[in-house]
């Protein structure tokens, strides 16, 4: 786990305003630690900003297997940027090697790297996805799904819960052809 950043008093304090404001006894037992509670959430939940997704890329060579590798069901949990509701969910990494491995371990690591930081589900699909496929790797193709749910629309809004939202990156052979059907088929799409 990368080392969590230090925030400044500064949430603390924006924590107490909130809670002053939606009308909590802020010296209340039950809320005399909420602030700096909070702040080491804030945190953990966005340490991806201190993360390269580069670091935590280990390549070992392994020249004999060429066919498609692929870990499923990696818990996300991610923030969205538009409210700061929860995103959770899971994500399906996939490549094809050409002389090179990675750690399989490493895949979940690179979904946490942009999982820990603000987002929109597409983008961090994008993110998981170029990350791996212009790495050192040098895969002949990635591909990346992801299948979360998004409490900014479940607890809010339209208030409908147990909707997942999917979506896709495909890159290099995984684009189109047998490689791309082959991936569809193993994420159940």
């Amino acid at each position: 786990m990368a080392m969590l950043r230090d925030y400044p008093v500064g949430i603390e304090q924006a924590t107490r305003l909130l809670l002053d404001e939606i009308g909590e006894d802020i010296d209340r037992p039950g809320l005399l630690e909420t602030p700096e509670r909070v702040a080491k959430a804030w945190a953990e939940w966005t340490s991806g900003y201190d993360m390269d997704p580069k670091e935590v890329i280990k390549i070992f060579e392994e020249g004999d297997y060429n066919e498609m590798v692929i870990v499923k069901n990696i818990p996300i949990y991610s923030k969205c940027e538009h409210h700061l509701a929860d995103i959770f969910g899971t994500a399906t990494i996939a490549y094809i090697p050409q002389g090179k491995v990675l750690g399989l371990s490493k895949l979940s690591r690179l979904a946490n790297v942009f999982a820990r930081r603000l987002q929109v589900q597409e983008r961090m699909t994008v993110q998981i996805a170029d990350a791996l496929f212009k790495s050192d790797l040098d895969p002949k193709g990635v591909g990346v799904q992801l299948r979360c749910r998004h409490m900014c629309m479940e607890s809010r809004g339209t208030n409908q819960q147990g909707h997942h939202t999917v979506t896709t990156a495909l890159r290099g052979v995984l684009f189109a052809g047998e490689p791309r059907a082959e991936f569809l088929a193993a994420v159940g799409g």
